[in-house]
């Protein structure tokens, strides 16, 4: 039976009303803040209170293997974990809403050690990007969610590192840091399958500069690409219909006076999209940037002292918290973000496992 008009329109509304329900602070029963801890093997879980300010550990979940890059289904019922030691796999694990804990649903075979895993927009694929082994790769995800067989691998340049969809789940990007440069595909939801777009390759300059992370903001009008070897930002205007990129504006991450090996990591829009944050390693630091509503172009607010070597970091949906894990002090800095000014404030420190690398924050109503 055909819907009529306005049963479309009152469904779109229900829709809306739900997720500007979960977009407002204390619509949320819980919290819940995983870590990736590549050299303990395991992933620490901590509640994020937000009325006090506080991350509460929860539990520890040994792996057996070396756990770096994690991905969330689009339902929150699972969270993957890719482990990257012999032999190479991924990790499903049942988030509890009551508690935050983790239950194991399975292990999949990936084809390589990937640098970042991410689902799409169904969650029935997972996407990965290997660094060392230079290719990405499509795994089908079952009913249950957990992850199956990979389905599909390309070879790439240098370095593949980071591959995501669009919103439309259309298109996807995968970032080369040894060819700097992003590869383009069309992606078909239904299969699962990548084929090269047209054009196929969005170049990022200069040499040598290593195209790292990306993220776009919520509209997909531009896309912020981070570069890990000169630690430079670039903003993109996106066509979201032809799946297409073109450079409009470059800055940096790098505090004013730097001497050193740029070592740039992390990279991510606040929920409201007003502020862009990045995060460097040598320096250890956090950059922050306006972005301007009209034309998604930056404005650097400078940098702020975080752990050492922020390799990865998230912010929280209520748009209040920054989560930065230190690789090297193998703790985990909650950041106050200012409302007024989107800067992350003075921390509070977490112990957490060794080599705390990647965070990914839940919230369940």
């Amino acid at each position: 039976m055909t819907s009529t008009p306005h049963i479309r329109t009152r469904v779109a509304q229900l829709a809306l009303a739900a997720v500007a329900a979960l977009s407002t602070p204390g619509a949320w029963a819980a919290t819940w803040v995983y870590v990736a801890n590549a050299d303990s093997q395991d992933v620490s879980v901590l509640e994020l209170d937000r009325n006090t300010a506080t991350l509460k550990p929860v539990d520890t979940v040994p792996l057996g293997g070396t756990a770096m890059p994690m991905a969330v289904s689009p339902d929150k019922k699972v969270l993957y974990v890719a482990l990257r030691s012999q032999p190479f796999r991924v990790v499903s694990l049942a988030i509890d809403p009551a508690s935050g804990k983790l239950r194991k649903l399975g292990e999949a075979p990936l084809a390589d050690s990937m640098a970042n895993i991410a689902t799409d927009a169904t969650g029935r694929w997972l996407f990965a990007a290997s660094y060392p082994g230079h290719k990405i790769t499509v795994n089908s995800i079952g009913k249950d969610g957990a992850v199956g067989a990979v389905q599909q691998l390309i070879p790439t340049a240098p370095h593949a590192h980071a591959i995501h969809a669009d919103a439309a789940n259309r298109h996807v990007f995968a970032t080369s840091l040894g060819g700097d440069h992003l590869s383009a595909w069309r992606f078909d939801a239904a299969s699962g399958r990548l084929t090269a777009h047209e054009p196929a390759l969005t170049q990022v300059a200069p040499e040598k500069s290593g195209p790292r992370h990306f993220v776009w903001d919520a509209a997909q009008r531009t896309m912020y690409v981070l570069n890990e070897l000169d630690a430079a930002v670039h903003v993109m205007a996106y066509d979201k219909e032809r799946g297409t990129l073109r450079p409009v504006q470059r800055t940096t991450a790098l505090p004013a006076g730097f001497n050193g090996k740029p070592w740039a990591a992390d990279i991510h829009l606040s929920p409201d999209g007003r502020t862009l944050y990045a995060s460097e390693r040598t320096s250890s630091t956090l950059s922050s940037f306006r972005v301007d509503a009209a034309t998604g172009q930056l404005q650097p607010l400078g940098q702020v002292p975080t752990e050492k070597s922020p390799r990865g970091f998230a912010v929280d949906s209520s748009g209040r918290f920054l989560i930065a894990a230190g690789q090297e002090s193998h703790h985990i800095a909650l950041h106050p973000i200012d409302p007024a000014t989107g800067i992350p404030g003075t921390p509070t420190r977490v112990p957490v496992g060794k080599n705390p690398n990647w965070v990914e924050i839940v919230d369940l109503p």
